[in-house]
C-alpha cells in the first residue's frame, strides 16, 4: 500500500525540520492550505506539486507515491 500525499508531505517536512507556518511561507500558501494537504482532505493544484518537488529535491512521482 503506498503512502498518501498527505504522509509524504508531513514526512518531508518533518525530514527538513519545518513548521506548517514555514512551509507555508515559502510555498506561498496559507498554514491551513499545508494542513488540509497533510490531512488529505484536498490536494495542491500541479503549480504547487512543482513547487513542492523542486523545493525537497524530489520528483513528483514520489510525491504522487508511485516511487519510494
Amino acid at each position: 500500500m503506498s503512502k498518501s500525499f498527505g504522509d509524504i508531505l508531513r514526512a518531508l517536512r518533518f525530514e527538513h525540520k519545518l513548521t506548517q507556518p514555514e512551509l507555508a511561507k515559502i510555498l506561498n500558501v496559507s498554514k491551513s492550505t499545508i494542513s488540509t494537504w497533510e490531512n488529505n482532505l484536498c490536494e495542491p493544484v500541479l503549480s504547487n506539486l512543482i513547487a513542492i518537488a523542486k523545493y525537497f529535491k524530489v520528483e513528483l512521482d514520489y510525491l504522487a507515491g508511485l516511487i519510494d
